[in-house]
């Protein structure tokens, strides 16, 4: 068994992994259980209430999580997959713990061969908040993600910047990150 079906198997069974992205180490777990999202919010000591981004490996996944106006398409399309999270409209299918009330979720495709591996694997979305203490540096080595969990895939080091996050509803940028400039040029023109 390698270590994306090991992960698979953990995260079948409300566990944790810590896994690679194109920007920092992940920490990810059933998107679809709050038990294990309860277990993301303990092990980074993070305030419940404050969302959760997730990861999907398809705009399929995207589709079948979060409502997608037909005017942001070309926004997705350009920038996905890639180091940005979106944040769009939740459907219902998500715990409402993943919005912190909001109604809103963050969706990011990983442009990371492990990651896509590890969400195809698993055939469904993820957590992928940064596999560090709640307003720690952003792990980009798996000696600097510190959190507790079950399994740590290790990709070596990582790039270290974080995903650029973008709310398409109010059309703006709410963390800069990788692209933070194309992106803010790109909502100028939508």
């Amino acid at each position: 068994m390698d270590s994306i079906d090991n992960a698979v198997s953990v995260l079948m069974h409300d566990g944790i992994v810590i896994y690679p992205t194109e920007t920092v180490y992940g920490l990810g777990a059933d998107a679809f259980s709050e038990n294990a999202i309860l277990k993301v919010y303990e092990a980074k000591k993070r305030p419940l209430g404050q969302p959760i981004s997730i990861a999907v490996s398809s705009f399929e996944m995207l589709a079948a999580v979060a409502f997608i106006d037909s005017s942001l398409q070309e926004f997705i399309q350009t920038f996905l997959p890639g180091p940005v999270t979106v944040v769009l409209r939740a459907k219902h299918s998500l715990p409402e713990m993943l919005t912190g009330g909001t109604g809103m979720i963050g969706v990011r495709i990983p442009a990371h061969e492990v990651a896509l591996r590890l969400i195809e694997g698993f055939d469904a979305p993820i957590t992928a908040t940064s596999a560090n203490l709640h307003g720690a540096k952003d792990p980009a080595t798996p000696d600097e993600c510190t959190v507790p969990r079950n399994l740590l895939i290790d990709g070596g080091r990582l790039p270290g910047t974080p995903s650029t996050v973008v709310d398409l509803v109010n059309r703006k940028v709410l963390r800069r990150g990788v692209q933070a400039d194309r992106i803010e040029q790109f909502l100028l023109s939508l």
